[in-house]
Order: C-alpha cells, then sequence, then structure tokens
C-alpha cells in the first residue's frame, strides 16, 4: 500500500478529483494548506499599497491506495494538477505498513 500526499493549487482540486475517481481511486482527505516552495510568495496590490505574501493558498490531498494503483494515481495527479507554471506543487509518496477500517476490523488494501 502507498500513501500519496500531493500539494496542488486549489483551482485544481475538481479536475484532480474527478481523474483519480475515473483510474478507481475510492477516497482522499483534502485540506486548505498555506505554504510556499522556489516561487516565495507572491507581490499584490491592496488599497493602493503594495505588499508580499509569504505564504500561498494550496490543496494538500492525502490519497491511500493499493501497491498497484500508486504509480497511475501519481501520473494522473501529475497530469491533471500541472499548470506548467511555478507553483504546480509537489507529490510525495510513502509506503503504508499497515491499514484498518475501524467500522469492520478489515486491513491491508481491503481497508482502503
Amino acid at each position: 500500500m502507498k500513501f500519496i500526499i500531493a500539494i496542488i493549487k486549489p483551482f485544481k482540486l475538481d479536475e484532480v478529483r474527478e481523474a483519480l475517481a475515473a483510474i478507481g481511486v475510492a477516497g482522499m482527505t483534502v485540506t486548505e494548506v498555506k505554504g510556499f516552495g522556489r516561487q516565495k510568495g507572491q507581490t499584490e496590490i491592496y488599497r493602493g499599497a503594495e505588499y508580499t505574501t509569504n505564504m500561498l493558498p494550496k490543496v494538500k490531498l492525502e490519497i491511500a491506495v493499493a501497491e498497484g494503483l500508486a504509480a497511475q494515481a501519481v501520473e494522473t495527479i501529475q497530469q491533471t494538477a500541472g499548470t506548467q507554471s511555478i507553483g504546480d506543487g509537489k507529490i510525495f509518496v510513502l509506503d503504508i505498513a499497515s491499514a484498518m477500517r475501524i467500522r469492520t476490523g478489515e486491513t491491508g488494501d481491503t481497508a482502503l
């Protein structure tokens, strides 16, 4: 099993969610987050004054998938979340040692 964490631009969320559902991803956790990477924030003008925001709004997706679906899920996220501009985000893939569905006690891939 794999745990995929993806940080993407907020306006890409619906497109990514639909694409993942189409390949068989059953669920995900979505969190609104703020952060920065190489783009180092952005300059904006508010009421005539220019200011720099260091933290940009992003969306964090957390997805647990079976081993065989992980590569396809990562590729799907990369293709649908990408805008070919700075700040598109990152994808991290971690191994899951175990998983359990609380309600039924199912473990492993069946718990996903």
